[in-house]
């Protein structure tokens, strides 16, 4: 047997192989990956693993060769490439079912739902972060959260942060920490800081790998592409974690979002929340503020800046906002 790379991208032939041999192990072939091997026996594919970031993926076995370690191989082979590329830390879904063969492996779970196990490996990890928001933490009682990506931060933002300031002592604001939106991590999250500024009782967060990231939601991030039935369950497992570990560090009591007219994935996100909160934590789903009869959205702002339309612009986002937007124009 050997191991050797699949290069789904270019060799069509081992793409359909790869793809029927995850089909008939019940996992649905994943489009958001970077690296991609299989396990052959002679030319028969027995066992696969892809990454995406420090995140593994689509890891399956041929039931017939269960005996012969090859899951070993497989995460130590992708391990490996991992730390070559500068990663100590990784993450894994898995189904409940096979959870413990990769806690045999070192990975820690982190949150489970009957259909997903969500599991880590590496530092800084999951308590670690839990230690980084506690150091936040203020003593109040009836505390909120309000989680964005904010690419960038607009006028719709600062309402429902403003809004959830109203109703609560604390408002923990989560930014989205993942790469790939149009405004960076660092520069979104200091214009959310920027923005709210003048609120006291706001106190502005990262969400790092743990709310709505490629590793707890990899749906929000290929919205276009993702199916209903797996950005559900993607979304309730996000959900569950912010629930049961998040939540309780910080006391937090209710989660204010925007109602989701826009984005179908969004709104599923939103419908998880609301079955998974229950009765154990309020959610709050406020109406979207509108300029022009016309939703305030992120998406449109970065419409607009295609078009150079900046004195529309100017209407949708807050000063420190449309100050960066201008910066960036004359880089």
């Amino acid at each position: 047997m050997n191991i050797r790379r699949i290069w789904l991208d270019r060799d069509q032939g081992g793409k359909k192989q790869w793809a029927d041999f995850l089909t008939a192990a019940d996992l649905i072939p994943d489009d958001q990956l970077d690296y991609t091997i299989g396990i052959y026996d002679k030319d028969q594919l027995v066992g696969t693993g892809s990454t995406f970031r420090n995140i593994l993926k689509c890891v399956a076995i041929d039931l017939s060769y269960q005996n012969e370690n090859l899951l070993s191989k497989i995460v130590q082979t992708l391990r490996e490439r991992l730390q070559e590329i500068g990663y100590q830390h990784y993450f894994l879904y898995t189904k409940p079912e096979t959870s413990k063969l990769f806690r045999s492996l070192g990975f820690t779970e982190i949150a489970a739902t009957t259909e997903l196990v969500f599991m880590e490996q590496g530092f800084p990890d999951f308590e670690d972060y839990l230690m980084e928001l506690k150091k936040h933490q203020r003593m109040t009682k009836q505390n909120a959260a309000v989680v964005m990506n904010a690419n960038p931060f607009t006028n719709g933002h600062l309402y429902l942060v403003t809004e959830a300031a109203k109703c609560a002592e604390t408002v923990y604001l989560f930014v989205l920490s993942e790469e790939g939106s149009l405004f960076d991590a660092k520069t979104r999250f200091e214009l959310v800081k920027e923005g709210i500024s003048h609120l006291s009782n706001v106190v502005v967060l990262p969400t790092r790998e743990y709310i709505v990231s490629s590793a707890t939601f990899p749906s929000y991030f290929l919205k276009n592409q993702a199916k209903d039935n797996v950005a559900k369950v993607q979304a309730e497992l996000d959900a569950l974690l912010f629930k049961e570990r998040i939540a309780p560090t910080l006391n937090i009591m209710t989660r204010f979002v925007g109602e989701e007219p826009l984005s179908p994935v969004t709104n599923i996100y939103n419908q998880a929340m609301k079955k998974v909160f229950s009765s154990s934590l309020n959610l709050i789903i406020l109406p979207r503020k509108k300029a022009n009869d016309e939703v305030i959205s992120a998406s449109r702002v970065r419409s607009l800046m295609k078009k150079q339309a900046y004195e529309e612009i100017k209407l949708l986002v807050p000063d420190s906002t449309f100050k960066e937007i201008m910066n960036q124009k004359k880089e």
